[in-house]
């Protein structure tokens, strides 16, 4: 059951994203499409849903909205796949459901709007009024991955044996014993500056033990 209307969440998401955008439409839509099979009222106030995004930007903010699943609330994950999809979960009955944009969406609001300024204009405005049927598809799945792991416990804490550093949420990595931070074990994205001395200030205790 959703607790607010389309025109509401639509309104939420266009104040967040200071503009309203079809994939938007599309991310409110699919919230709202998992409120009616999970039987959920949404958007939560508690965390009983967690959300899988396949992929961000504008799309991320309208299922945020919609199902009230947020990174800050740790209810909200982003696997990018480059894909307008989603997959919403239960927690408590364990029932999930993936979510995508239909093959023939496009097509569809073009056949809606013939009249639009544009295609993007026309998405925009069909993708609100499409029957559910012809804007996505649905299909119950099971997760591969350990949802328990990934919301962890609260207050779970170590320093990484390699840098010092504070590990949350058990995402350490265990070396002969030793806590070990996916960075220190060669898992990184950034690198140093070349050129810059003394990089890392205030080190914790741990990283000069």
């Amino acid at each position: 059951m959703m607790l607010h209307t389309l025109e509401e969440l639509l309104e939420q998401t266009s104040a967040l994203h200071n503009h309203l955008c079809p994939r938007q439409v599309l991310g409110v839509r699919m919230g709202m499409l998992a409120a009616e099979v999970l039987e959920l009222s949404l958007p939560q106030t508690n965390k009983r849903l967690y959300t899988f995004l396949e992929t961000d930007g504008c799309f991320a903010d309208g299922v945020a909205v919609a199902t009230g699943c947020w990174l800050g609330h740790r209810t909200l994950r982003l696997m990018d796949y480059g894909k307008v999809a989603a997959t919403f979960v239960d927690t408590q009955t364990h029932r999930a459901i993936r979510v995508q944009v239909h093959a023939g969406a496009r097509r569809f609001a073009g056949e809606s709007e013939p009249e639009a300024r544009s295609r993007w204009h026309g998405q925009l405005a069909a993708y609100q009024t499409l029957p559910a049927d012809k804007l996505l598809c649905w299909q119950p799945v099971e997760l591969t991955v350990s949802l328990e792991a990934m919301i962890s416990r609260a207050g779970v804490r170590v320093h990484c044996a390699g840098c010092g550093e504070e590990i949350l949420n058990e995402r350490e990595q265990i070396v002969d014993g030793e806590p070990f931070c996916r960075a220190c074990l060669g898992e990184v994205y950034y690198r140093t500056a070349e050129g810059v001395a003394n990089p890392v200030r205030g080190r914790s205790p741990a990283a000069t033990r």
